[in-house]
């Protein structure tokens, strides 16, 4: 493991999201669940987070808002998005908002995403 240790996962979809968390957390990370962008801004705003696992599409407040208001507000985490979309222009955009990286929920198991976080 990298220099990776606290992460919050942010994910409308519940079971997903629980499910990740869990996987994370059983392979020795501190993983934390916001179910949606307004959430996570406040919990990013209190305390230190080395890796956000974001969902694009939420109710409330989408991923590309959380990337503005995580620049917005100097928030220094490390963020990779998610998404059931896997349009290159939404990933282009969540890029130039600070986006590292990228996932197509539909075509990335959650053992593949713990796995590309243990390399960070």
């Amino acid at each position: 493991m990298g220099n990776i240790k606290k992460i919050l996962v942010v994910e409308d979809e519940k079971p997903m999201a629980k499910a990740l968390v869990l996987k994370l957390n059983h392979a020795g990370f501190e993983a934390t669940m916001a179910n949606n962008g307004a959430e996570a801004i406040e919990i990013l705003k209190k305390e230190k987070y080395d890796l956000m696992l974001l969902d694009l599409i939420m109710p409330r407040m989408d991923g590309f808002s959380v990337l503005e208001k995580v620049k917005e507000n100097n928030i220094d985490v490390k963020i990779v998005v998610t998404s059931n979309l896997g349009q290159e222009e939404d990933f282009a955009k969540a890029k130039e908002l600070g986006a590292t990286d990228y996932f197509v929920k539909s075509d990335t198991s959650l053992s593949e995403i713990v796995d590309y976080v243990k390399k960070l």
